[in-house]
């Protein structure tokens, strides 16, 4: 089958769970069909993760994109590792940091881990903080008062602990009026915050528009709710095999489970199977 020209498509990616198998390995499937993709029919691919730069950076660099920028700390930087050099970065606002402050106060046993464009802090750390920064290899410092963490460019806040601690702290969020944030779950055990208006999706419609690439061709594909935001941008989302009922609920496209190569599955799908105009694009696998 020819190769169509994608030239005006972009296609975004979470990575862990969804571009990558859950041994954090690269599927052979997702790199052939990244490749053709790519290199013979000319379309943007990136990813898109709650990583920060040299965290992502190991696992952009496995792939032929390199002229496409990525998104960083699910959506509050977009950076370009062809030029090292960060494109777009939204921090924290000072009222949410005070929120901050605020959740560690009311629950004291809650591992904070804050994400900025260079580096790590840790706030209480322990068994979940650690195995993060572990599993990656990223060093970052750890404070036991909160007034001592440097207060400059917090793109990203994780708080991490038991599944009941995380969801108390979501339902005491779900009672502020005003938190000048955008909060998302990742895992039963996390609960992130950004800048309000800010995620992956606001970030890929940024790149988008470097390349003046149509909203109506663009894609992305994730397998949770911190890329709820991002699907629901796009418009042909996709979801991992394995991704929740609720997340599989308002995406287009139902791919095969990351183990099998869900980012390869879309970009088949992409490349050979999607009409422009069809409206009937729902394929469960």
């Amino acid at each position: 089958m020819p190769n169509k020209d994608m030239s005006n498509w972009l296609v975004v990616s979470d990575i862990d769970g969804t571009l990558n198998n859950k041994f954090r390995q690269l599927p052979k499937r997702n790199f052939e069909a990244i490749n053709r993709f790519v290199l013979r029919c000319n379309g943007h691919f990136t990813l898109a993760s709650g990583r920060n730069v040299e965290s992502l950076r190991k696992h952009y660099e496995k792939l032929p994109i390199a002229g496409t920028p990525a998104i960083i700390l699910n959506g509050a930087g977009i950076y370009d590792y062809s030029q090292e050099k960060m494109l777009h970065y939204t921090p924290i606002n000072q009222h949410a940091v005070d929120i901050v402050g605020d959740i560690y106060k009311r629950f004291p046993l809650v591992e904070i881990e804050i994400v900025t464009d260079k580096t790590i802090y840790t706030l209480n750390p322990g068994i979940f903080s650690v195995a993060m920064s572990t599993a990656d290899k990223l060093t970052h410092n750890s404070y036991k008062k909160f007034e001592d963490i440097p207060r400059e460019n917090w793109g990203k806040v994780i708080f991490l602990g038991l599944p009941p601690i995380i969801s108390q702290i979501r339902k005491y969020v779900g009672t502020l009026s005003d938190t000048g944030a955008n909060f998302m779950s990742s895992s039963v055990s996390s609960f992130e915050m950004l800048e309000q208006g800010v995620h992956k999706g606001s970030a890929l419609l940024k790149i988008a528009e470097m390349y003046n690439i149509e909203q109506k061709h663009t894609a992305a594909i994730g397998d949770y709710f911190n890329d709820y935001d991002m699907l629901k941008t796009v418009n042909l989302s996709a979801s991992c095999g394995q991704a929740p009922k609720a997340l599989k609920a308002i995406t287009k496209y139902h791919a095969c489970h990351c183990n099998r190569g869900a980012v390869g599955d879309l970009l088949e799908y992409l490349m050979d199977k999607y009409e422009e105009d069809s409206d009937e694009c729902i394929i469960k696998k």
